[in-house]
């Protein structure tokens, strides 16, 4: 196998709640347009549940179950869905090999890697997804993010480096305090005694990173992986010599990157 594409073929928790309300839904003799009728939401988005394409919120849950008598059969699956599944379905599997993780390089060209952020700058980018997500979406998500970040706590943490391109440290997010406060949370990241930071410089000649954002993964078993992500979509590679390339090609740009020491002195210049 050399892609693990994570969109459509794996069966999902949600994927089940909605089967399962769907069915309940029937039994109770009831149409998509009664239901969403009586429960005061949208139809396209009762829909969207039962086919599991949208989350099912825990106060909708219980509340479909007292609209179907299902004795609290849709809030328990529910409350049961796995924690990794906050997450879309093609990052799933990424995100539980990231918390196993032995060690970790990342190269990003848009914006600060997510084990990175902090937690305004989260917000600041999630502010700015389209098309935009619900408050409540929002939140949940935001809360994701940061929760992975439990990986720099660990206690036997991963080794680590990230290659961030100059470009990233200068774009405005936000108010200049909060990127001010991100730059500051990079530069004691970068005192970490498991984690490397290097700042690509913009005036760099044609590198090796130009495919876009990289992130690869050692696991316990001493697997490796390539973690690939776009617009809305990603995938795991594992075959060897695919891995093997990205592998290559991470060692070039680390070459090609400012060090980590000048890397901590570009950032104190900032901050100055």
């Amino acid at each position: 196998m050399q892609q693990r594409k994570k969109s459509s073929k794996k069966v999902t928790s949600w994927e089940v709640v909605g089967a399962q309300l769907a069915e309940f839904r029937r039994s109770a003799g009831l149409t998509q347009p009664q239901l969403a009728d009586t429960a005061k939401v949208g139809e396209d988005t009762l829909a969207s549940i039962e086919q599991g394409r949208r989350r099912l919120k825990a106060d909708l849950a219980e509340l479909l179950d007292t609209i179907l008598n299902t004795k609290r059969a849709l809030a328990t699956a529910v409350s049961k869905i796995p924690d990794r599944e906050r997450y879309p379905a093609f990052a799933q599997d990424f995100v539980e090999h990231e918390q196993e993780s032995v060690t970790l390089l990342s190269y990003e060209n848009q914006v600060i890697p997510g084990l990175l952020q902090t937690p305004a700058y989260v917000t600041t980018l999630y502010a700015n997804l389209y098309p935009p997500l619900s408050s409540a979406e929002t939140d949940e998500a935001i809360q994701a993010r940061l929760d992975r970040q439990v990986l720099l706590k660990r206690e036997e943490p991963p080794m680590m480096n990230f290659i961030i391109e100059e470009c990233v440290l200068h774009r405005h997010m936000g108010e200049p305090k909060m990127m001010r406060q991100q730059i500051a949370h990079l530069r004691r990241c970068a005192d970490l005694p498991f984690l490397g930071l290097q700042v690509m410089l913009t005036d760099t000649d044609a590198h090796a990173g130009l495919a876009g954002p990289l992130v690869l993964l050692e696991t316990p078993d001493h697997d490796h992986l390539a973690y690939i992500e776009g617009q809305h979509n990603g995938f795991l590679v594992d075959d060897p010599n695919m891995v093997s390339s990205y592998q290559q090609e991470y060692g070039m740009l680390r070459s090609q990157a400012l060090s980590p020491q000048k890397t901590k002195r570009l950032l104190d210049t900032l901050l100055e």
